[in-house]
């Protein structure tokens, strides 16, 4: 381990973090995170992590599970990814951001071993934030960690812990295929990577026979007991944009998210808990307290009740299915929709699956510069059989005019996470 030196000037935590490039140099293995994390210390190896990955989901789940175990008393650590409003979203104990000087103290850490490897350019700024993470969840002596991935499993920095106490992976769909691979035994082989040996792990319900058949294959390698929950065991009581009431192996339960693939999640959720409870001995009414507490900024969260304003950031074929799923409930029309979306998405594939719910979209850009220009999104809408034109006014703006213009219906922000950030920090500055 290097000696760190504690008093390393003061630097600009999130200027430094940001030094680095958003994908760093492309890795075979994970020799390079563990090489840092190893200079700290490892952190990680003190600390209890729920590992979850996934194309779809895992970002929901994460937030289940962080529920749970937080209102059975737990202190617990979440680790998310993208961030949506600030930096500091994405790392969290009980809920609460990590605080700047908290930031500020392990980047300096971090820094202090950086600066000392002769590869230091080759870092990505995810690299260096879960070493952040880690070590802010050691120092705050988490009782356990909810840990996202941040793309794929296999070879993201986060899969460096040893033995989880349990790994979930959620819906498996494509997206990032160029990283991850063309079929979905490639991207579901990558996400399958997380699995550890004799660690259990939860699949989600509703995957396809290849995705099963690959993390199965990754189970049995490892010794590792493979629950996926069963549909059968599920009774959907009621379901709509605002959550579902739902009973599972005959326990009612509430999800407060909306849309029927909530539902699933929550299922995988609680079969994850079942799995690890002799451990944990989490309370039944703590795990329906904390499944119907949970709530997620940029998955169909809402804005606006009266008139009816929802906010997404699906991106993903799968992922806009599930949001057509919450429209699908959703009696009330006409739907208008605000759409942006990113140039390295399925985009076509993507909005097929919300066309028939959509009246019109009014397409937008500038929020990424990986945004789909509104015009070429404009096109490809009008291909795939909508109706579409180039929004005249920025997004949130447009989405103000559409619920004067149409009170009593749907009005729909989607199509980014990116998206979601400009219209929530927006929101935030008003």
């Amino acid at each position: 381990m290097i000696e760190l030196i504690e008093n390393t000037k003061d630097i600009d935590e999130l200027e430094f973090i940001n030094s680095f490039s958003h994908s760093g140099k492309p890795v075979k293995d994970l020799s390079r995170i563990k090489a840092l994390l190893s200079d700290l210390g490892d952190p990680q190896d003190s600390l209890k992590f729920v590992h979850i990955a996934g194309t779809n989901g895992k970002g929901s789940m994460a937030q289940m599970f962080s529920e749970v175990f937080q209102c059975a008393g737990l202190k617990t650590g979440l680790f998310t990814s993208p961030y949506i409003i600030s930096y500091t979203d994405r790392i969290k104990i009980n809920g609460i951001d990590i605080p700047k000087p908290a930031l500020a103290k392990m980047a300096k850490r971090v820094k202090a071993v950086t600066d000392m490897h002769c590869d230091r350019e080759n870092f990505s700024q995810f690299e260096i934030t879960t070493a952040i993470a880690f070590l802010y969840f050691a120092e705050e002596n988490c009782d356990i960690v909810v840990l996202e991935t941040g793309l794929g499993g296999l070879l993201d920095s986060t899969n460096v812990i040893k033995t989880p106490v349990l790994t979930v992976i959620g819906s498996v769909d494509f997206d990032h295929t160029a990283i991850l691979g063309d079929t979905l035994e490639k991207i579901a082989y990558q996400k399958a990577g997380i699995i550890k040996p004799h660690c259990p792990c939860v699949l989600s319900a509703g995957n396809d026979m290849k995705v099963i058949r690959t993390v199965r294959e990754q189970a049995v390698r490892n010794l590792s007991q493979l629950v996926i929950p069963d549909i059968k065991q599920l009774k959907l009581i009621s379901c709509d944009v605002f959550g579902s009431k739902f009973e599972f192996k005959g326990q009612p339960y509430e999800v407060t998210m909306g849309g029927a693939h909530q539902v699933l999640n929550a299922m995988s959720v609680i079969s994850g808990i079942r799995l690890i409870n002799d451990t944990l001995k989490i309370p039944q009414d703590k795990i329906l307290e904390g499944i119907k507490k949970a709530q997620l900024q940029g998955r169909v969260q809402i804005l606006s009740r009266e008139p009816l304003l929802i906010l997404d950031g699906a991106h993903n074929p799968d992922g806009l299915s599930a949001l057509a799923g919450v429209l699908e409930h959703c009696p009330k029309r006409p739907c208008y929709a605000v759409m942006g979306m990113c140039r390295d998405k399925n985009i076509t594939e993507a909005v097929k699956k919300l066309i028939p719910y959509v009246d019109k979209f009014y397409t937008v850009d500038g929020f990424s510069d990986r945004a789909e220009t509104a015009s070429d999104l404009a096109d490809i809408i009008t291909n795939a059989g909508g109706r579409a034109e180039q929004s005249p006014k920025p997004a949130l703006e447009m989405a103000r005019q559409l619920i004067n213009e149409n009170p009593h219906g749907v009005n729909l922000i989607c199509g980014s996470l990116f998206l979601c950030a400009q219209v929530l920090n927006e929101m935030k500055d008003i």
